[in-house]
């Protein structure tokens, strides 16, 4: 017998009891006539104890054991004299009568801790050893469990869980697919899902009304902390519903985890729409944490001679409460800030709103006191506060203001990690205008729903038409979205036209699809949430591969395992792939 007990759940009650322990060396302290070992697995640590008079020889084992040697022990549960408040086990401590070695370790080249030596690239590379750390692990029991949960819920709601193919067809819009080449068909090739939502629409049409599914999905684009080139989706379809059902379920199944994971009760979820969350706070992925919302100030500041105003579309600004003390080094790191190439204003225009009443601007010479009073008043600005202002075209400008807005906010700490603000984004735009291939691209999927008081801007004003669609926000990170989806054949093909599809386009990449709204398609949307973006949110962590078990790196490559790699050349030949 390996253990009788794990070394996480021996207590008090358990003194004088002869007990079996099995893990790995954690730590190893010889205080000379004692030796003491930190034993750890999976359920906590244990401290083990060897004394020099009664066990020399054991004792003299235990000192030649490494960090992480696999070792059993027999022994019995005594009370410890110095306890550790900062582990269960703390209050007890094992006197070991017999010590076997498993299994060696090489010196780990990380030390295994949760503040550990390692970098990033380092401990991916030997992630087997990175998930030993008690913060690596806890993530992943962390995702276990609200896995669990999620099944629960959905199942109480009368959900089905049922799998979707990995092996489909590849389609050309959204991100770009990973191809599988076929070897039974030459020339031919599979792709990997990037969403099962074609086969779950069709779930629908086969009466199942309620369907759910963890379900892998791959997108082959480019990395950031918040993707990986495989992911896993909350993927969600209902029958007979509108959005309000989905957005009423949804929030529920969302407020159940923080209640049962977090033991947090969360406010009803706020809704905005599309354009308030752009105007407002420059993204559709508001962080409502904090409030700094973006003003329109180009009745207040155009055509008074400052011709950087005067010559932009979009002029927009927020405050900063109780910034008016900033210096010019710190407001020059701002303009740097606002300037990087990724946000792109072409610079920033400060007001300082002085304690005395007065203002101090870098725009003193082109605007009066009066007029820089209207400004405070427009922003809600009090004495000490800060205007920032910054201009250009209203799409770019907005998003750098976004940008600054969560620059200010983590510069005043009011990014409170342990604060939560969840709500929807609603009636997005149906279709986004793509200047370079002058066409419509669909801002959700070509299966989204328009609005029914819309429907009649599709053949006229199509640019103009809102999509049934719906996006949940938790602290300015999208968690999922979806949208009620269009269920009727003439409408699917008004809307593949729009979007570019010729009739044979459409009929060779959906036709199956096409031909199912013809044997009685009923209303129906769905939903999908980034699981990984969920357990990483619940888990405080920045990135999502802090809690999936192997990650790729930012290059989409797995160095532990060192994939993506070449095949051998036969293996080329009986896929009829070219061999280089």
């Amino acid at each position: 017998m390996y253990r009788t007990h794990n070394c996480g759940e021996l207590r008090i009650a358990n003194i004088n009891e002869n007990i079996t322990l099995s893990g790995w060396v954690k730590k190893i302290r010889n205080l000379g006539g004692m030796t003491f070992i930190d034993l750890r697995d999976r359920f906590g640590v244990t401290q083990l104890v060897f004394n020099m008079e009664t066990h020399p020889e054991m004792c003299e084992q235990a000192r030649n054991l490494g960090r992480e040697f696999v070792i059993t022990v027999k022994g019995i549960v005594t009370e410890r004299s110095n306890k550790n408040k900062n582990v269960a086990t703390g209050d007890i401590e094992i006197i070991v009568e017999e010590l076997s070695l498993l299994n060696k370790s090489k010196l780990p080249p990380f030390t295994i801790e949760n503040k550990t030596d390692g970098g990033e690239e380092l401990r991916m590379k030997y992630r087997y050893l990175d998930l030993r750390r008690d913060v690596v692990r806890e993530g992943l029991i962390l995702r276990h469990k609200m896995a669990k949960e999620i099944r629960n819920f959905l199942d109480s709601k009368d959900f089905i869980e049922a799998e979707t193919p990995v092996l489909i067809k590849s389609t050309p819009e959204g991100a770009r697919d990973f191809i599988v080449p076929s070897r039974l068909n030459t020339g031919e090739f599979y792709a990997l899902p990037q969403s099962p939502q074609v086969f779950k629409q069709l779930f629908m049409i086969a009466g199942f009304d309620r369907y759910y599914q963890l379900v892998k999905c791959f997108r082959d684009e480019d990395f950031r902390k918040d993707r990986q080139p495989e992911f896993t989706q909350i993927d969600c379809e209902l029958s007979f519903i509108e959005q309000d059902d989905i957005l009423n379920i949804f929030e529920g199944m969302v407020k159940h985890l923080f209640k049962t994971i977090k033991k947090i009760d969360l406010d009803n979820f706020k809704v905005l729409s599309y354009d308030d969350a752009i105007n407002m706070y420059g993204t559709d992925k508001p962080d409502l944490r904090f409030d700094m919302k973006i003003s329109n100030m180009n009745n207040i500041v155009k055509g008074l001679g400052f011709k950087v105003f005067d010559d932009s579309e979009y002029i927009g600004g927020i405050c900063a409460k109780s910034c008016a003390k900033y210096s010019r080094k710190q407001l020059d790191k701002l303009t740097k800030f606002v300037r990087q190439e990724q946000i792109g204003a072409k610079g920033l225009v400060y007001v300082k709103c002085n304690e005395d009443g007065s203002y101090k601007s870098s725009v003193d010479k082109l605007y009066s006191q009066d007029e820089l009073k209207k400004w405070a008043e427009k922003l809600n600005a009090n004495s000490g506060d800060l205007l920032l202002l910054l201009s250009g075209d209203k799409r770019h400008t907005l998003n750098a203001l976004s940008e600054l807005r969560l620059e200010m906010a983590s510069r005043l700490e009011l990014l409170d990690n342990n604060k939560y603000s969840a709500l929807w984004v609603v009636d997005f735009p149906l279709l986004d205008w793509d200047e370079e291939n002058k066409r419509f691209h669909a801002m959700h999927h070509p299966f989204t729903s328009p609005k029914k008081e819309d429907l009649a801007l599709l053949n006229s004003s199509p640019e103009k038409v809102k999509a049934n669609a719906y996006d949940l926000v938790i602290n300015g990170t999208e968690i999922g979205g979806g949208s009620i989806r269009i269920h009727d054949k003439e409408l699917q093909h008004k809307m593949f036209k729009l979007l570019g599809f010729t009739e044979e386009e459409a009929e060779s990449q959906f036709g199956f699809l096409m031909n199912a709204f013809t044997y009685g398609a009923p209303p129906h949307g769905g939903i999908a949430f980034g699981f990984d973006r969920l357990v990483a949110l619940f888990n405080g962590s920045d990135s999502i591969r802090d809690v999936i078990a192997f990650p790729k790196n930012n290059s989409g490559r797995d160095i532990m395992i060192n994939s993506p790699s070449t095949v051998d050349n036969e293996q080329l030949k009986n896929l009829n792939l070219k061999i280089n």
